[in-house]
């Protein structure tokens, strides 16, 4: 579904992405995991449209990405989080849903319809009259989800989705992400320092440092690479 290759980024003398490649199969969970500074948001960022990569190539669905402005991504099928949760404030929480379902040429009852579902599915149908300003962090972070998820994406990025989230709340959201793959036909590729959740949810997994892919493989590869826990810990 998602193909990078010799990904390569730079901020004047600073080495963001140095020739990243890895691939991202149909209905797959990637987690991508590293100190901060290593290039995860960076990767993100290239992927959906907000940097342009200085050399390499991704290709999604078969069609090139790189150059693309994020909305012609978005449409092409990627969705995305972010650490901040860029919510809609001003607007109710099924305006906020509709608003991502305008381009889908559905029709009004069809948006409500998958708006109604994904309210339901995360929990926050009873404040769906509601302002997004209104809602907590956490639920703020579920209302995201669930605004990239009612256009039927086929890759989502999320990038830190249970950083200040509750516990409660945080275990919501690993549920509706697990089921993500098989259930709406859509692979993600999960950023997080959370280990735990990356260990449950991921097929496979990522570490980067200092730009780079310092290792990948399952969960019992990665906790154990002596490179890792090295980065992580010290030698």
């Amino acid at each position: 579904m998602l193909k990078i290759n010799g990904l390569q980024k730079r901020f004047g003398g600073l080495v963001a992405l140095a020739g990243v490649s890895l691939s991202v199969p149909d209905r797959h969970i990637l987690g991508i995991i590293g100190m901060n500074g290593s290039g995860k948001t960076t990767l993100l960022n290239c992927i959906n449209g907000l940097y342009v990569p200085d050399a390499g190539t991704m290709e999604f669905d078969g069609k090139e990405l790189g150059g693309l402005p994020v909305h012609e991504v978005a449409r092409l099928g990627v969705g995305r989080t972010f650490q901040v949760p860029r919510i809609f404030p001003h607007l109710t929480l099924l305006d906020n849903l509709d608003v991502s379902q305008l381009q889908t040429g559905r029709n009004a009852n069809e948006r409500y319809a998958q708006s109604e579902y994904w309210l339901h599915k995360v929990e926050l149908h009873r404040l769906r009259h509601n302002y997004a300003e209104e809602l907590s962090g956490g639920q703020q972070k579920l209302l995201e989800l669930a605004r990239i998820m009612v256009a039927k994406p086929k890759v989502i990025l999320l990038d830190e989705p249970f950083a200040g989230v509750n516990p409660a709340l945080a275990q919501l959201l690993i549920a509706i992400i697990r089921d993500i793959p098989e259930q709406h036909d859509c692979s993600v590729v999960l950023v997080s320092h959370d280990l735990t959740s990356i260990y449950q949810l991921s097929d496979h997994i990522i570490v980067m440092n200092e730009g780079a892919i310092l290792t990948e493989g399952d969960a019992d590869k990665v906790r154990n690479d002596p490179a890792v826990i090295e980065a992580y810990l010290g030698a």
